[in-house]
């Protein structure tokens, strides 16, 4: 069943007393005509009518995602970011501009948010703030420069005749306004602000000539926008999880024990996604992730086949619009001959995992490390006898599942990576677990949680969807 934001009303059918009155209005000469056509079409569709079932081929095709999602509000959000959310970047990262260099093939990955996505032949876009107010500006070859324009994300699109340099032209234009710092995108730490190419870095380093020293790392200000989501972005995200949380339960409700595999679950979500007009969140090869064993990390679902006894855990996420991804765990507790509900020790995992994911949104709030949220969920876990688990509580996700933003972990290693530092602020969009880890009879080491995702808003954090409050119980009649 569509969940309740998808769905359409059903067009109305006339009656056959309004179809008879309709056909009596035509000319005489041509009723005869008609009503044989009408008796033919009838025949035709009583024909299909009996041979046709609900699993044909027609009836598999891929669904054109704008049945479901309308128009993609991806060119208007996007100008709405760098208009409103880029000028504060900008100030919070303390540097004067901002140069993205674009090119066909192996482009930066910052492309698809600065308008870029495009590019051919090489083009560079320059953001700055002056006394007048915040610009973009964008050096385009002019083969390309109209269609730029027209996407009107930027206040003025320079075009560069063939044979000339875009990228000598913004330098051209960055040593005329005299700016003390250019960001360009490279960056240890943060890949989406890796995206600048050695070739590139020489030949701008070569423009630059003695105000090289000029160039800085792009990465605290790439940080600073990404990691924060507009409202409308949100909504989006939402649908996003509600989709991976249907589709998990959907899957789920389609095993039959001893018989099917974990692989046949990840099939069934693949078709899931296919109709629903969606891709991955991650990549293919590891979404969805579905683990009916011991605990395997982020891998691939294999053959292993469900047995009554398992637990089983899906890693699973989905994209819309070809920006937004959701990244949402479901877990489930497969039933036993005679039993009709989870043993009393897995479903006091499941509760013990479920309020580590509550304690951790509890933390959630403004001005809050993320290494902060991670020790509230692991005090909770060492109370509560579970095992040491390696993941992170959580981590940031809007346009990629490991999203820009604070790292939601490091509370018990020696050296927190530099992310869990940082702090957590409003419009910042996460997925995070509640652990509870045990080892199993064989030796093997299982874990069960909760991952959700939330949103920083003013005072706190909250869910974007309803969170799942009871394990899933496979085969239950």
């Amino acid at each position: 069943m569509l969940p309740f934001f998808l769905r359409k009303e059903p067009k109305k059918k006339k009656s056959s007393a309004q179809l008879h009155k309709n056909l009596s209005n035509l000319p005489k000469k041509s009723e005869t005509l008609m009503k044989h056509t009408f008796l033919l079409l009838g025949l035709v569709i009583l024909s299909w009518a009996c041979t046709t079932s609900p699993n044909t081929e027609s009836a598999q095709e891929k669904i054109d995602p704008s049945t479901y999602w309308g128009e993609n509000p991806w060119p208007e959000i996007r100008k709405k970011r760098i208009n409103q959310l880029l000028p504060e970047a900008l100030k919070n990262a303390k540097v004067a501009s901002w140069l993205v260099i674009c090119r066909e093939n192996y482009n930066d990955p910052i492309a698809t948010h600065v308008g870029g996505e495009n590019a051919s032949g090489t083009a560079a876009f320059l953001f700055y703030s002056d006394e007048t107010g915040f610009h973009s500006l964008a050096f385009s070859p002019e083969g390309e420069a109209k269609a730029l324009e027209d996407l009107a994300i930027h206040e003025k699109v320079e075009r560069i005749p063939r044979g000339e340099s875009a990228v000598a032209r913004a330098v051209a234009f960055i040593k005329e306004k005299g700016f003390p710092t250019i960001a360009i995108n490279t960056s240890a730490s943060n890949e989406m602000a890796d995206g600048l190419t050695h070739s590139q870095h020489q030949e701008l380093a070569s423009l630059m000539g003695s105000d090289v020293n000029k160039l800085v790392s792009s990465e605290e200000l790439v940080y600073e926008w990404l990691s924060i989501k507009l409202p409308e972005e949100v909504e989006i995200l939402k649908k996003a999880a509600q989709l991976a949380s249907d589709f998990q339960e959907e899957a789920y409700a389609s095993i039959i024990p001893g018989k099917t595999t974990d692989a046949e679950v990840a099939k069934f979500l693949k078709a899931k996604m296919a109709e629903y007009g969606v891709t991955d969140a991650w990549h293919p090869d590891q979404n969805p992730n579905v683990n009916s064993g011991p605990d395997r990390g982020h891998s691939h679902a294999t053959d292993k086949v469900i047995q009554p006894g398992d637990v089983i855990q899906t890693d699973f996420g989905v994209k819309l619009y070809g920006i937004w991804v959701s990244d949402i765990q479901r877990f489930a507790y497969v039933l036993k001959e005679g039993e009709t509900s989870a043993p009393k020790e897995i479903q006091t995992y499941w509760e013990n995992g479920k309020a580590g994911s509550r304690i951790a949104l509890a933390a959630m709030k403004p001005g809050v490390k993320g290494e902060d949220v991670d020790r509230a969920q692991r005090d909770l876990m060492d109370a509560n006898g579970s095992l040491y688990v390696p993941w992170s509580t959580g981590h940031p996700v809007g346009y990629v599942a490991h999203d820009v933003g604070p790292n939601l972990g490091g509370a018990r290693i020696p050296k927190p990576r530099p992310a869990a530092q940082k702090l957590l602020k409003q419009g910042m969009v996460f997925a995070f677990d509640g652990f509870h880890c045990w080892k199993q009879a064989d030796g093997t080491e299982k874990t069960i949680s909760v991952e959700e995702m939330a949103v920083v808003n003013e005072s706190g954090a909250t869910y974007l969807i309803a969170p799942q409050e009871d394990l899933i119980l496979v085969g239950k009649k």
